[in-house]
């Protein structure tokens, strides 16, 4: 038991520590259309005519690493693919995501 505790705050404080470095990736490439709390611009949302959940929203935190991962690098509906990114930035801006939650 004393083990899986150490594993699990471990875990917990390598995600914490990916989300200041996810912070400033997500500052220069979702801020301008996700704002700067992940709220989402509502002009950004009229332009291209689509509903923009928060990023602190139960439905996109119910959403694992893997398929957020993927929302980013592939992109989702009108949201364009992040390119150029590294398998340790994703893990930080998930990292960053997920301090979001509302």
């Amino acid at each position: 038991m004393k083990t899986l505790a150490i594993v699990f705050v471990a875990a917990c404080g390598l995600a914490a520590a990916g989300a200041p470095e996810g912070k400033t990736v997500f500052e220069s490439k979702c801020q301008p259309c996700h704002g700067p709390a992940g709220e989402g611009k509502p002009a950004i949302a009229k332009m291209f005519k689509v509903d923009m959940r928060p990023l602190g929203s139960k439905g996109v935190q119910s959403k694992s690493d893997v398929e957020l991962k993927k929302i980013i690098t592939t992109g989702n509906g009108k949201m364009k693919a992040v390119a150029g990114l590294s398998g340790k930035q994703l893990d930080d801006v998930v990292a960053f995501l997920r301090t979001l939650k509302q």
